[in-house]
């Protein structure tokens, strides 16, 4: 009976544990369920929170970014591309097609908008000059006087030239240029090189430019500017060619033009009356620039053939140059009517070769090439022509040219002393960087032919003896170099 209430007991007992065991893992149960859907519930929260978090960060990195980007836009205002200063500067390529220039930088993004780009340069040179006749020196690079080439022999180092000037990209559209220039060799101003009056700063260009190529093929300019006639551009590295000397316009006046499709066209209003260079239009029969009665046109074709070669045709007219004065002939003095000109040009880029030519000529002849203490000689129309060649080579992983050019300025008949003027230039040149270039340079020249009272007049009571001289030989030796920025 013992024993059966002992088992009675204990069945009791383990049945009552069993129940509350039951309810204790029921309320686990709950409770984890309960912690489960907190968790859930506290980690779609997170993931909430956090995506606030990192698109709040992506935001501030915007706005950052942003800050910069108007920062540096702020500060990057002005700018310094050496490779596009030389290229703006150079007076050797691209002379008159300095707009086509600026505005294929600003279409290829070299230019950006909105800003400033300030370039600057220094030509040097060292050079030793023979000439067979005492006083004439017939090399163009300096002015062809007595008042600073005294004896048959010269030499001299010094700065030939310095400029400075800067590109202005405002907006999509306008663009201002300008470059000043100080130049003692070549300056039309009184005396020896080291008067101040040839020791004078000139805005030598300024103009504003109206276009932009990725939207219009048409542009415009108006200022002070080379006159759109002919190519006018030399393969030697220093010395210009003679068609420049005879040709090279500068004046001031509008430009509308045209580039694309492989053409160039410009047709350019020029100012009446005598201009800076190789332009003068009679104006009511004086040289005074009260109108725009001068004008030049010029047309271009150039083709691509793959990337190492290039071919370039062009043709100019010119309404007025500077060919029109009577006897005795000055720079600048008023013509009793105009004299055109035409110019035909091309040249050809294959691989390391580069040729050139060109022919330009007055389709009138200069009345004042007719002295009449010589009436042997008739007037004579003006002619200038140049052909060069230029090879490029590498030495120490820089690029070396060689080229030789002949050029020639006739403005006589023959037999006559101010026949023509022959030049032959044998030049080498380095860039040691991409805008500083060593050069080297031999020039002949054959006959001695300055504008000035080229054919007689100046001296008082003796009109018969000209300034020129057929017979006149000069040789240079010369060195320099053009550092740019």
């Amino acid at each position: 009976m013992k024993n059966k209430l002992i088992a009675i007991t204990a069945f009791i007992i383990l049945s009552m544990s069993s129940a509350q065991a039951e309810d204790i893992n029921t309320e686990i149960l709950k409770r984890l369920e309960q912690l489960e859907n907190e968790n859930r519930q506290l980690k779609k929260e997170y993931l909430k929170l956090k995506e606030m978090v990192e698109s709040s960060q992506e935001n501030n990195q915007e706005i950052t970014d942003q800050k910069n980007k108007k920062t540096k836009n702020a500060d990057g205002w002005l700018n310094f591309d050496n490779q596009y200063g030389y290229d703006v500067l150079d007076p050797t390529t691209n002379i008159n097609r300095k707009q086509s220039l600026i505005l294929s930088k600003k279409q290829s993004g070299d230019l950006p908008k909105n800003s400033v780009t300030f370039n600057g340069g220094v030509t040097a040179i060292a050079d030793y000059q023979h000439s067979n006749v005492a006083n004439e020196f017939g090399y163009l690079m300096r002015h062809p006087t007595g008042n600073n080439q005294v004896g048959t022999s010269v030499s001299e180092a010094t700065i030939h030239s310095a400029q400075f000037g800067f590109t202005a990209t405002l907006g999509d559209w306008v663009t201002a240029n300008i470059e000043m220039l100080y130049d003692p060799e070549q300056s039309f101003g009184a005396g020896t090189n080291t008067a101040l009056t040839r020791n004078q700063v000139q805005v030598r260009k300024a103009f504003v430019l109206f276009g932009d190529l990725n939207k219009s093929n048409f542009y415009a300019s108006l200022g002070k500017m080379p006159v759109s006639f002919g190519l006018t551009d030399t393969v030697s590295p220093f010395t210009g060619s003679t068609v420049w000397h005879a040709f090279g316009g500068l004046a001031n006046g509008a430009k509308l033009g045209y580039l694309g499709d492989n053409f160039n066209f410009n047709l350019m209003a020029i100012q009446g009356g005598a201009q800076f260079r190789s332009a003068n239009n009679p104006v009511d029969g004086t040289a005074v620039p009260s109108r725009l009665t001068n004008y030049a046109a010029d047309i271009s074709y150039e083709n691509q053939y793959g990337d190492v070669s290039s071919f370039l045709l062009g043709a100019s007219y010119q309404k007025g140059t500077a060919y029109c004065q009577g006897f005795p002939i000055t720079h600048f003095s008023p013509c009793a009517d105009n004299n055109p000109a035409y110019d035909i040009y091309s040249r050809w880029i294959h691989d390391n070769w580069t040729v050139k030519a060109e022919f330009a000529k007055t389709t009138d002849v200069w009345p004042g090439t007719f002295n009449p203490s010589l009436p042997e000689f008739a007037a004579h129309k003006v002619t200038s022509f140049d052909l060069g060649v230029k090879y490029r080579s590498m030495f120490n992983d820089k690029p070396l040219d060689y080229s030789a050019e002949f050029s020639r300025f006739e403005a006589g008949p023959s037999g006559s002393e101010w026949e023509k003027q022959d030049q032959f230039v044998l030049g080498l040149s380095s860039f040691i960087s991409p805008s500083v270039k060593l050069f080297g340079e031999y020039i002949r020249v054959d006959g001695y032919a300055p504008l000035n009272f080229l054919n007689g007049g100046h001296i008082p009571g003796s009109p018969e003896i000209p300034v020129s001289s057929i017979d006149a030989k000069s040789d240079i030796l010369l060195f320099g170099v053009n550092a740019t920025f």
